[in-house]
């Protein structure tokens, strides 16, 4: 049961909007930065080992011990933190409509947890996504997979679009990318104290820029 729920919270058909973001990608593609698959790949291979994503890996770590705990003030705490950690206009409001969407989705099912009394309006994606794996009976290794992943396979399919590399190129560099997410999800769980800090510049300056791109395919 916790594999079936793994897979429907990992799918692209969750009804999230995650496909309308590209996180930049789709200016760094008009400025000539990333013009083919191998360009795509080692730019998501930086995110995952130093940008904002393993950040919010951390933090989804430290929401499964609160809400384990049905803590409404740290849940409030990491929401208003995430919120702020955002580099961008654009990256925030990303952050808010998934978010906002999956706990609407959580709710329409039923399973919205009756100890949340904080007012999660905003509601960033990182604690939508771990109230919904919790609640769905996910264990904390699933969770983390399942969010790297998910972050992954959308950025993939932004740049099967929009460089384009084609679907089959994509795949493989998605399965190329298997042992990173793999190797980080261990470096997370072995972490007692996380450091909060990331190096992603270049994703905040791409951002910048895309919120000003003359033609846009992607929301972000």
């Amino acid at each position: 049961m916790s594999l079936l729920a793994l897979l429907q919270l990992a799918s692209p058909a969750l009804p999230v909007g995650a496909y309308s973001y590209s996180e930049g990608i789709e200016w760094l593609v008009e400025r000539g930065v990333l013009r083919s698959s191998a360009d795509l790949e080692r730019w998501l291979r930086q995110e995952l080992q130093y940008g904002a994503v393993q950040v919010e890996g951390q933090v989804l770590r430290v929401l499964y011990g609160a809400i384990a705990q049905a803590d409404n003030a740290q849940l409030d705490y990491w929401n208003r933190w995430l919120s702020a950690q955002r580099e961008t206009e654009e990256l925030r409001h990303q952050s808010w409509q998934m978010g906002q969407a999956l706990l609407r989705l959580l709710q329409d099912m039923g399973l919205f947890p009756d100890w949340v009394t904080v007012a999660l309006t905003p509601c960033n994606y990182g604690v939508a996504f771990a109230l919904t794996a919790y609640q769905w009976g996910l264990t904390l290794p699933e969770a983390l997979v399942a969010y790297l992943f998910s972050w992954a396979a959308n950025l993939v399919s932004a740049g099967v679009r929009a460089i384009p590399i084609g679907p089959t190129e994509g795949q493989k560099l998605l399965f190329g990318l298997h042992g990173l997410i793999h190797q980080q999800t261990q470096a997370l769980l072995a972490e007692t104290t996380p450091p909060f800090y990331s190096c992603s510049v270049g994703l905040g300056l791409a951002s910048m820029y895309h919120e000003t791109q003359y033609s846009r395919l992607f929301r972000s």
